[in-house]
Protein backbone atom coordinates (compact mmCIF):
# COMPACT_ATOMS: atom_id res chain seq x y z
CA UNK A 1 0.00 0.00 0.00
CA UNK A 2 2.58 2.45 -0.44
CA UNK A 3 1.43 4.98 -2.51
CA UNK A 4 3.10 5.49 -5.09
CA UNK A 5 0.74 7.65 -7.90
CA UNK A 6 2.24 9.64 -10.86
CA UNK A 7 5.89 7.83 -9.50
CA UNK A 8 6.14 3.91 -10.50
CA UNK A 9 4.97 2.32 -13.75
CA UNK A 10 3.06 -0.85 -12.90
CA UNK A 11 0.45 -3.78 -13.66
CA UNK A 12 -3.12 -3.99 -12.73
CA UNK A 13 -6.27 -5.59 -13.08
CA UNK A 14 -9.70 -4.84 -13.53
CA UNK A 15 -11.44 -2.84 -11.28
CA UNK A 16 -9.40 -1.25 -8.93
CA UNK A 17 -10.35 1.45 -6.35
CA UNK A 18 -7.18 2.62 -5.27
CA UNK A 19 -5.55 3.80 -8.88
CA UNK A 20 -1.94 4.80 -9.43
CA UNK A 21 -0.72 6.85 -12.29
CA UNK A 22 2.39 5.67 -13.99
CA UNK A 23 4.89 7.91 -15.84
CA UNK A 24 3.23 6.66 -18.86
CA UNK A 25 1.27 9.55 -20.90
CA UNK A 26 -2.35 9.21 -21.14
CA UNK A 27 -4.17 10.07 -24.60
CA UNK A 28 -6.43 12.93 -23.05
CA UNK A 29 -9.15 13.08 -25.64
CA UNK A 30 -9.49 9.34 -25.50
CA UNK A 31 -13.40 8.43 -24.57
CA UNK A 32 -15.37 5.56 -23.53
CA UNK A 33 -18.68 5.32 -25.64
CA UNK A 34 -20.49 2.50 -24.18
CA UNK A 35 -19.58 -0.19 -21.73
CA UNK A 36 -17.51 -2.27 -23.68
CA UNK A 37 -15.42 0.45 -24.51
CA UNK A 38 -15.00 1.34 -21.52
CA UNK A 39 -14.10 -2.10 -20.53
CA UNK A 40 -11.83 -2.75 -22.90
CA UNK A 41 -9.83 0.79 -22.99
CA UNK A 42 -9.54 0.30 -18.67
CA UNK A 43 -8.51 -3.56 -19.47
CA UNK A 44 -5.72 -1.81 -22.32
CA UNK A 45 -4.75 0.89 -20.13
CA UNK A 46 -4.09 -1.58 -17.26
CA UNK A 47 -0.62 -1.77 -17.22
CA UNK A 48 -0.04 1.62 -17.06
CA UNK A 49 -2.83 2.82 -14.29
CA UNK A 50 -1.96 0.90 -11.04
CA UNK A 51 -0.30 -0.88 -8.95
CA UNK A 52 -2.45 -4.32 -9.42
CA UNK A 53 -0.85 -7.24 -10.01
CA UNK A 54 -1.60 -9.77 -12.82
CA UNK A 55 -4.19 -12.59 -11.60
CA UNK A 56 -1.40 -14.95 -10.37
CA UNK A 57 0.00 -12.66 -8.06
CA UNK A 58 -3.28 -11.82 -6.92
CA UNK A 59 -4.72 -14.67 -6.59
CA UNK A 60 -1.64 -16.00 -4.51
CA UNK A 61 -2.37 -13.64 -1.64
CA UNK A 62 -5.32 -13.63 0.38
CA UNK A 63 -7.59 -10.70 -0.20
CA UNK A 64 -7.27 -9.11 3.53
CA UNK A 65 -3.62 -8.88 2.59
CA UNK A 66 -4.46 -7.08 -0.98
CA UNK A 67 -7.16 -4.66 0.30
CA UNK A 68 -6.45 -1.12 2.20
CA UNK A 69 -9.27 -0.78 4.93
CA UNK A 70 -9.82 2.86 5.74
CA UNK A 71 -12.41 4.81 8.51
CA UNK A 72 -14.49 7.39 7.45
CA UNK A 73 -13.61 10.27 9.63
CA UNK A 74 -17.33 11.37 9.76
CA UNK A 75 -18.90 9.99 12.81
CA UNK A 76 -15.83 10.43 14.76
CA UNK A 77 -16.30 14.23 14.37
CA UNK A 78 -20.33 13.92 14.28
CA UNK A 79 -20.50 12.01 17.85
CA UNK A 80 -17.14 12.59 19.55
CA UNK A 81 -16.72 16.03 18.44
CA UNK A 82 -12.86 14.96 18.75
CA UNK A 83 -9.99 16.55 17.51
CA UNK A 84 -8.31 14.96 14.42
CA UNK A 85 -5.22 13.75 16.29
CA UNK A 86 -7.62 12.14 19.07
CA UNK A 87 -9.53 10.40 16.14
CA UNK A 88 -6.69 9.29 14.43
CA UNK A 89 -4.81 8.06 17.88
CA UNK A 90 -8.59 5.54 17.49
CA UNK A 91 -8.45 4.73 13.96
CA UNK A 92 -4.88 3.85 14.37
CA UNK A 93 -5.44 1.58 17.75
CA UNK A 94 -8.69 0.49 15.65
CA UNK A 95 -6.14 -1.56 13.36
CA UNK A 96 -7.40 0.40 10.25
CA UNK A 97 -4.76 0.93 7.82
CA UNK A 98 -5.67 4.32 6.72
CA UNK A 99 -8.19 7.36 7.03
CA UNK A 100 -10.86 8.48 4.48
CA UNK A 101 -10.41 11.94 5.55
CA UNK A 102 -13.39 14.89 5.26
CA UNK A 103 -12.85 18.05 3.19
CA UNK A 104 -15.95 19.79 3.46
CA UNK A 105 -18.37 21.87 5.42
CA UNK A 106 -18.61 20.15 9.08
CA UNK A 107 -15.51 18.42 8.35
CA UNK A 108 -12.07 17.96 9.36
CA UNK A 109 -10.79 19.92 6.89
CA UNK A 110 -13.22 23.17 5.44
CA UNK A 111 -12.45 24.07 1.44
CA UNK A 112 -11.51 27.18 2.35
CA UNK A 113 -8.47 26.41 4.24
CA UNK A 114 -7.57 23.37 2.45
CA UNK A 115 -4.29 24.45 0.79
CA UNK A 116 -2.90 25.15 4.72
CA UNK A 117 -5.23 22.63 6.94
CA UNK A 118 -4.78 19.84 4.65
CA UNK A 119 -0.99 18.43 4.46
CA UNK A 120 -1.10 19.71 7.67
CA UNK A 121 -3.91 16.51 8.45
CA UNK A 122 -2.08 14.45 6.35
CA UNK A 123 1.16 14.57 7.84
CA UNK A 124 -0.33 14.47 11.03
CA UNK A 125 -2.21 10.78 10.20
CA UNK A 126 0.66 9.38 8.59
CA UNK A 127 2.96 9.95 11.85
CA UNK A 128 0.66 7.87 13.12
CA UNK A 129 1.11 5.33 10.72
CA UNK A 130 -1.95 5.64 8.89
CA UNK A 131 -2.42 6.12 4.58
CA UNK A 132 -5.05 8.80 3.58
CA UNK A 133 -5.18 8.01 0.16
CA UNK A 134 -9.02 9.54 -0.45
CA UNK A 135 -10.39 12.44 0.86
CA UNK A 136 -14.59 12.74 0.92
CA UNK A 137 -15.77 15.93 -0.28
CA UNK A 138 -19.38 17.93 -1.57
CA UNK A 139 -17.76 19.40 -4.84
CA UNK A 140 -19.94 18.66 -7.77
CA UNK A 141 -18.84 21.03 -10.67
CA UNK A 142 -15.59 22.77 -11.30
CA UNK A 143 -17.38 26.71 -10.58
CA UNK A 144 -17.60 25.73 -6.62
CA UNK A 145 -15.74 27.76 -4.08
CA UNK A 146 -12.43 26.01 -3.46
CA UNK A 147 -12.75 23.18 -5.89
CA UNK A 148 -9.49 23.78 -7.98
CA UNK A 149 -7.85 24.64 -4.66
CA UNK A 150 -8.72 21.00 -3.18
CA UNK A 151 -7.86 19.05 -6.13
CA UNK A 152 -4.49 20.65 -6.30
CA UNK A 153 -3.71 20.47 -2.58
CA UNK A 154 -4.80 17.09 -2.42
CA UNK A 155 -2.35 16.06 -5.60
CA UNK A 156 0.59 17.53 -3.46
CA UNK A 157 -0.50 15.60 -0.41
CA UNK A 158 -0.63 12.13 -2.81
CA UNK A 159 -4.15 12.03 -2.04
CA UNK A 160 -5.21 9.57 -5.06
CA UNK A 161 -8.98 10.15 -4.80
CA UNK A 162 -11.56 12.55 -4.67
CA UNK A 163 -15.57 11.70 -3.17
CA UNK A 164 -17.16 13.98 -4.80
CA UNK A 165 -20.69 15.35 -3.46
CA UNK A 166 -24.19 14.80 -4.63
CA UNK A 167 -26.89 15.71 -7.33
CA UNK A 168 -30.53 15.65 -5.60
CA UNK A 169 -33.20 13.92 -7.77
CA UNK A 170 -35.41 17.03 -9.18
CA UNK A 171 -38.96 15.56 -9.36
CA UNK A 172 -40.64 12.88 -12.04
CA UNK A 173 -39.97 13.84 -15.77
CA UNK A 174 -36.44 15.54 -15.13
CA UNK A 175 -34.28 12.59 -15.04
CA UNK A 176 -32.92 13.00 -18.32
CA UNK A 177 -32.22 16.59 -18.38
CA UNK A 178 -30.41 16.22 -15.10
CA UNK A 179 -28.49 13.83 -16.22
CA UNK A 180 -27.45 16.07 -19.55
CA UNK A 181 -26.79 18.99 -16.77
CA UNK A 182 -24.62 16.88 -14.54
CA UNK A 183 -22.53 15.72 -17.53
CA UNK A 184 -21.86 18.92 -18.18
CA UNK A 185 -20.34 19.54 -14.86
CA UNK A 186 -19.02 16.09 -14.92
CA UNK A 187 -16.42 17.72 -18.13
CA UNK A 188 -15.03 20.09 -15.57
CA UNK A 189 -14.95 17.97 -13.18
CA UNK A 190 -12.61 15.85 -15.64
CA UNK A 191 -10.43 18.08 -16.10
CA UNK A 192 -9.88 19.20 -12.74
CA UNK A 193 -8.58 15.68 -12.40
CA UNK A 194 -6.33 15.63 -15.79
CA UNK A 195 -5.08 18.78 -14.41
CA UNK A 196 -4.21 17.77 -11.32
CA UNK A 197 -3.47 14.02 -11.62
CA UNK A 198 -6.27 12.47 -9.04
CA UNK A 199 -9.59 10.14 -9.65
CA UNK A 200 -12.90 11.57 -9.10
CA UNK A 201 -15.63 9.75 -8.07
CA UNK A 202 -19.16 9.42 -7.60
CA UNK A 203 -20.73 7.67 -4.31
CA UNK A 204 -23.61 5.45 -4.76
CA UNK A 205 -26.06 6.77 -2.62
CA UNK A 206 -29.51 5.76 -1.78
CA UNK A 207 -32.31 8.23 -1.94
CA UNK A 208 -33.32 11.47 -4.05
CA UNK A 209 -29.81 11.53 -5.43
CA UNK A 210 -28.78 11.17 -8.95
CA UNK A 211 -26.54 8.15 -8.11
CA UNK A 212 -28.93 6.32 -6.17
CA UNK A 213 -28.98 3.88 -9.11
CA UNK A 214 -26.00 2.29 -10.24
CA UNK A 215 -27.65 2.23 -13.85
CA UNK A 216 -27.40 6.07 -13.80
CA UNK A 217 -24.21 6.54 -12.75
CA UNK A 218 -23.12 4.35 -15.90
CA UNK A 219 -25.04 6.51 -17.95
CA UNK A 220 -23.01 9.39 -16.03
CA UNK A 221 -19.62 7.89 -16.39
CA UNK A 222 -19.52 6.05 -19.72
CA UNK A 223 -18.31 8.65 -22.43
CA UNK A 224 -15.09 9.60 -19.84
CA UNK A 225 -11.72 7.55 -19.04
CA UNK A 226 -12.27 6.16 -15.26
CA UNK A 227 -8.68 7.21 -15.20
CA UNK A 228 -10.05 10.41 -13.84
CA UNK A 229 -13.53 10.11 -13.08
CA UNK A 230 -14.65 6.95 -11.48
CA UNK A 231 -17.52 5.28 -9.49
CA UNK A 232 -17.01 5.06 -5.33
CA UNK A 233 -19.59 1.68 -4.81
CA UNK A 234 -21.32 1.38 -1.44
CA UNK A 235 -22.81 -1.88 -2.01
CA UNK A 236 -25.11 -1.12 1.61
CA UNK A 237 -27.33 1.57 -0.37
CA UNK A 238 -27.21 -0.24 -3.56
CA UNK A 239 -29.10 -2.89 -1.89
CA UNK A 240 -31.57 -0.90 0.10
CA UNK A 241 -31.80 1.16 -3.12
CA UNK A 242 -32.40 -1.49 -6.06
CA UNK A 243 -32.63 -4.73 -3.46
CA UNK A 244 -30.92 -8.48 -3.50
CA UNK A 245 -30.06 -9.14 -7.17
CA UNK A 246 -29.86 -5.52 -8.26
CA UNK A 247 -26.18 -4.53 -6.25
CA UNK A 248 -24.42 -7.36 -7.97
CA UNK A 249 -25.86 -6.10 -10.89
CA UNK A 250 -24.78 -2.71 -11.03
CA UNK A 251 -21.46 -3.91 -9.47
CA UNK A 252 -21.47 -5.81 -12.88
CA UNK A 253 -22.30 -2.83 -14.68
CA UNK A 254 -20.08 -0.42 -13.12
CA UNK A 255 -17.11 -2.83 -13.27
CA UNK A 256 -14.82 -0.87 -15.10
CA UNK A 257 -14.93 2.32 -13.07
CA UNK A 258 -15.18 0.97 -10.11
CA UNK A 259 -12.32 3.06 -7.40
CA UNK A 260 -13.18 2.83 -3.98
CA UNK A 261 -15.94 0.86 -1.96
CA UNK A 262 -17.78 1.92 1.18
CA UNK A 263 -19.08 -0.74 3.74
CA UNK A 264 -22.01 -0.22 5.94
CA UNK A 265 -25.19 -2.33 6.43
CA UNK A 266 -28.33 -1.99 7.71
CA UNK A 267 -32.39 -3.08 9.03
CA UNK A 268 -35.78 -1.89 8.34
CA UNK A 269 -37.50 -0.19 11.17
CA UNK A 270 -40.77 0.54 12.15
CA UNK A 271 -41.12 3.55 13.49
CA UNK A 272 -43.63 6.17 14.83
CA UNK A 273 -43.50 9.67 12.86
CA UNK A 274 -43.10 12.36 15.66
CA UNK A 275 -45.43 15.06 13.58
CA UNK A 276 -48.00 13.07 12.27
CA UNK A 277 -48.24 9.83 14.59
CA UNK A 278 -48.38 7.62 11.51
CA UNK A 279 -46.51 4.16 11.18
CA UNK A 280 -43.89 4.03 8.38
CA UNK A 281 -40.43 2.15 7.63
CA UNK A 282 -36.95 3.99 8.06
CA UNK A 283 -33.25 2.69 7.65
CA UNK A 284 -31.25 2.37 10.38
CA UNK A 285 -27.54 1.14 10.31
CA UNK A 286 -26.98 -2.10 11.14
CA UNK A 287 -23.36 -3.94 12.75
CA UNK A 288 -22.11 -5.55 9.31
CA UNK A 289 -22.08 -9.32 10.66
CA UNK A 290 -26.00 -9.21 10.68
CA UNK A 291 -25.32 -9.40 6.66
CA UNK A 292 -28.54 -8.13 5.29
CA UNK A 293 -25.46 -7.46 2.83
CA UNK A 294 -23.90 -10.63 1.35
CA UNK A 295 -20.57 -9.13 1.93
CA UNK A 296 -18.54 -12.72 1.23
CA UNK A 297 -20.61 -12.18 -2.38
CA UNK A 298 -19.90 -8.55 -2.49
CA UNK A 299 -15.90 -8.93 -2.05
CA UNK A 300 -16.12 -12.20 -4.31
CA UNK A 301 -17.64 -10.35 -7.17
CA UNK A 302 -14.32 -7.68 -6.54
CA UNK A 303 -12.34 -9.99 -6.39
CA UNK A 304 -13.33 -11.62 -10.01
CA UNK A 305 -12.93 -7.60 -11.32
CA UNK A 306 -9.04 -7.63 -9.96
CA UNK A 307 -10.33 -4.84 -7.37
CA UNK A 308 -7.53 -4.57 -4.85
CA UNK A 309 -7.73 -0.86 -3.42
CA UNK A 310 -9.22 1.08 -0.60
CA UNK A 311 -12.71 0.03 1.60
CA UNK A 312 -13.56 2.55 3.57
CA UNK A 313 -15.96 1.71 6.37
CA UNK A 314 -18.17 4.19 7.57
CA UNK A 315 -20.15 3.43 10.92
CA UNK A 316 -22.18 5.69 10.49
CA UNK A 317 -24.22 4.63 14.21
CA UNK A 318 -26.01 7.35 14.99
CA UNK A 319 -28.12 6.04 18.26
CA UNK A 320 -24.55 5.20 19.38
CA UNK A 321 -22.23 7.36 21.98
CA UNK A 322 -18.74 7.41 21.16
CA UNK A 323 -17.31 4.81 23.29
CA UNK A 324 -20.40 2.31 21.51
CA UNK A 325 -19.35 3.47 18.07
CA UNK A 326 -15.87 2.74 18.67
CA UNK A 327 -16.35 -1.03 20.15
CA UNK A 328 -18.83 -1.41 17.29
CA UNK A 329 -16.43 -0.23 14.42
CA UNK A 330 -13.96 -2.23 16.05
CA UNK A 331 -16.14 -5.24 15.38
CA UNK A 332 -16.96 -4.47 12.27
CA UNK A 333 -13.25 -4.12 11.56
CA UNK A 334 -12.73 -7.71 12.84
CA UNK A 335 -15.68 -9.04 11.15
CA UNK A 336 -14.57 -7.53 7.56
CA UNK A 337 -10.90 -8.95 8.36
CA UNK A 338 -12.64 -12.53 8.45
CA UNK A 339 -14.34 -11.96 5.71
CA UNK A 340 -11.56 -11.18 3.42
CA UNK A 341 -9.52 -14.17 5.02
CA UNK A 342 -11.79 -16.40 3.78
CA UNK A 343 -11.83 -15.76 0.27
Amino acid sequence: GTLLKKHIPCALMSGCIVLFASSHSFPSTSIATSYEDAASRYYSLAARKCYMKPSNAYNSKPEAEILRLLMFTKMLKNIGNLPLERAADHIAEMGFEGADLTVRAGGYVLPEEAAVKLPEAVTMLRSKGLTVPMITTSITGPEDRHADEVFRTASKCDVEYIKLGYWRYEGFGRLKEQIEKVREQLDGICALSKKHGVTATMHTHAGAFLSADPAVVFLLLKDYDPEWLGAYIDPGHMFSEIGPSGWEMGMDLLAPYIRLMAVKNYRWLRVVDEKTGEKRWKIRMAPLKEEIVPWSKVFECLRKIGFDGCVSLHSEYEHLNLGELIQQTRQDLDYIKKVLKSI
